[in-house]
């Protein structure tokens, strides 16, 4: 397994932006998929956008599609998330995790990082 830790969350107001970083330890970064995932208070856990081990392919959520870019360094074992024109709803803590992409299913990671937290106000 792989170590994960997030950060760049914070405070910003809508419309405004923040890149997440997600760190991940261990040589074998370049063979996991990447994902970000979310989870607002008294809400289940929901995809947010994920990107393959080769970098080629990404995919998003369509409730942030153009807002929002997933992006790594395997040469820095990282993975990023520019998210723009953020809104109220964004609101959640978010997760880094590594596995295999597979539909947005969480359940196909299988390493996850404790999160960190992104609150948008109006």
């Amino acid at each position: 397994q792989v170590q994960l830790v997030e950060s760049g969350g914070g405070l910003v107001q809508a419309g405004g932006s923040l890149r997440l970083s997600c760190a991940a330890s261990g040589r074998t970064f370049i063979s996991y998929d990447m994902g970000w995932f979310r989870q607002a208070p008294g809400k289940e856990r929901e995809f947010v956008a994920a990107i393959r081990s080769s970098g080629r392919s990404t995919v998003y959520a369509d409730s942030v599609k153009g807002r929002f870019t997933i992006s790594r360094d395997n040469a820095k074992n990282t993975v990023y998330l520019q998210m723009n024109s953020l809104k109220p709803e964004d609101t959640a803590v978010y997760y880094c995790a590594a596995g295999t992409y597979y539909n947005g299913s969480p359940g196909t990671f299988g390493s996850w990082g404790r999160g960190t937290q992104v609150t948008v106000s109006s």
